[in-house]
């Protein structure tokens, strides 16, 4: 192995502390005339030099401080010119000189090579793109540091990323979005959800429901977050959202807008399916083009919506489960998370069914078209007979085709329902089978009552007559057991104990005996 050798000792650093030295001999009258010679020699410099060194210290409180070339400095005028060029030095060098030209009583400009040095002096390379492009470009030069990984689940980030490709939905041309919920931890994808238009509310709710649940097809992951990082767009902090939040125990961090240092993972992941997925479908908007922006090739064959999102899917499983990451140590998102023993706390698809659709304040009432929201009608077969009843109404925002009811005291889930225009023809069979069955049910109950109403009595021609239907006792009995009956000694008391038998000395009654004729009172034998 080849040794490298230490780098040379500093020479200011050696003069300051050999000067330092010689001020605390110098403080307790220690004579230092030999030790300045010798110091003298060291540095090969001559003793007066060495004499000027401990001036320069005394002046500078006891520490060697050597004075610098002397520069030019920028005024504040001139840095005022150079902002208004927006960083360009020649032309900012340019007005200024022109500027002391006509009035001599401004300072004098230096040539451009000295005003061009007194610029890179004063000002850094992040300030210098400042003036040029702005807050964005001046952020390339920041230094953000690395934030901790922490464990799964200790934090999620979100947001939306509009796909830089063009599909065809419906016949029109459109970019989607995507939603996404990733693991800080794992880099792991836990959830997505995929629009046509820009997303809403809606997205985020749909995507959340996904991330939640560990068995859906992008892996294991999921299970309920402590924190999730958003920006500051006002879908990300509405009502719902927040309300999803609160019952999943999970915090929501608001993020300051247009600062994507701080949510550095989602950033990533939106990056990578650009460059690694987007890239290589037609339509890609960020393709190189032909002089004048003409794209290179002007009628691409676009890929249709549904593919689209196959091919999306298929990416984030290959991201999940292949794609090795070096800060993981070379594994797989999938892999970093089998390897992380904190526990995920999991929700179910039950769980979870209701607090992430937007709710009715008031509960509506069940009527003959079935209830009555915005001006539509809503309807399902397991309305049937419920007619009056009051349910809670839950929806997912921008889809009104279909709601989900509950009872509005437990909150049970009673089933969903669909608009009545809109109602698809199997809904409209379902509903009159349902209604068919209500009524076949009712008749039957009726003719059964009816039949065990109406007795029927045998035909005689002299004495009594007795009932057909009557059954025997033992009959009577089976019957009401399979009825629910129970015997009487069934429900005899569980603390109840016999008497005990009477001991020699008690009186007890005599027996009973059945009384004879002689017995009987003379009225009797009469």
């Amino acid at each position: 192995m080849k040794h490298t050798p230490p780098p040379p000792p500093d020479p200011t650093q050696l003069r300051a502390l050999a000067v330092r030295l010689l001020l605390e001999d110098a403080a307790e009258h220690t004579p230092t005339s030999g030790r300045m010679a010798a110091l003298a020699r060291a540095h090969d410099v001559d003793p007066r030099t060495v004499r000027r060194w401990v001036e320069n210290a005394r002046a500078n409180g006891g520490t060697y401080t050597p004075a610098g070339r002397p520069h030019f400095e920028l005024t504040d005028h001139m840095l005022d010119v150079l902002a208004r060029w927006h960083g360009n030095v020649k032309r900012a060098h340019l007005e200024l000189k022109a500027e002391a030209k006509e009035d001599p009583t401004l300072p004098e400009v230096p040539a451009r090579a000295t005003f061009h040095r007194a610029v890179h002096r004063q000002l850094n390379r992040g300030q210098l793109a400042g003036l040029r492009g702005g807050e964005a470009a001046r952020r390339r030069f920041d230094v953000f540091g690395k934030r901790a990984r922490h464990h799964r689940n200790y934090a999620w980030e979100t947001d939306h990323v509009e796909a830089s490709v063009k599909v065809i939905i419906d016949g029109h041309i459109r970019k989607p979005w995507i939603t996404w919920f990733i693991d800080c931890a794992t880099d792991g994808i836990c959830g997505l959800a995929i629009t046509p238009q820009t997303p809403s509310r809606e997205s985020i709710l749909v995507a959340l429901r996904d991330a939640l649940l560990t068995t859906s097809e992008h892996g294991p992951f999921g299970g309920r977050p402590q924190r999730v990082r958003v920006d500051g767009g006002k879908d990300f902090l509405c009502k719902t959202v927040g309300e999803a939040m609160d019952l999943l125990g999970t915090e929501l961090i608001v993020l300051p807008p247009r600062r994507p240092d701080l949510k550095p993972t989602v950033e990533a992941a939106n990056g990578a399916v650009k460059k690694t997925l987007f890239a290589d479908m037609p339509g890609y908007t960020e393709a190189p083009t032909l002089p004048g922006g003409k794209p290179i090739d002007p009628d691409p064959e676009l890929l249709h919506f549904e593919v689209f999102v196959t091919l999306l899917l298929d990416w984030v499983r290959q991201w999940n489960t292949e794609n090795t990451i070096q800060d993981l140590g070379g594994k797989t998102p999938a892999q970093a998370w089998a390897a992380d023993p904190t526990p995920v706390r999991t929700v179910t698809a039950r769980d979870i069914h209701a607090f992430t659709l937007e709710r009715l304040g008031k509960p509506l009432p069940i009527t003959s078209k079935g209830v009555r929201w915005r001006k539509r009608d809503y309807f399902a077969p397991w309305m049937v007979g419920k007619g009056g009843e009051k349910v809670h109404l839950r929806y997912m925002p921008h889809h009104d085709r279909y709601v989900e009811l509950y009872e509005p005291t437990t909150g049970q889930y009673l089933g969903s329902a669909v608009m009545a225009n809109q109602a698809p023809p199997a809904v409209r069979r379902e509903l009159d089978r349902a209604r068919r069955r209500e009524a076949d049910e009712l008749r039957r109950c009726l003719e059964k009552a009816e039949k065990s109403r109406k007795a029927r009595y045998a035909a005689v021609n002299k004495g009594p007559t007795h009932r057909l239907d009557a059954i025997t006792q033992d009959r009577a009995i089976q019957e009401l057991r399979d009825l629910g009956g129970t015997d009487l000694s069934s429900q005899a008391l569980p603390g109840f104990l016999p008497l005990p038998a009477p001991t020699d000395g008690w009186a007890v009654p005599r027996p009973r005996t059945s009384p004879t004729n002689s017995d009987q009172p003379e009225e009797d034998n009469q």
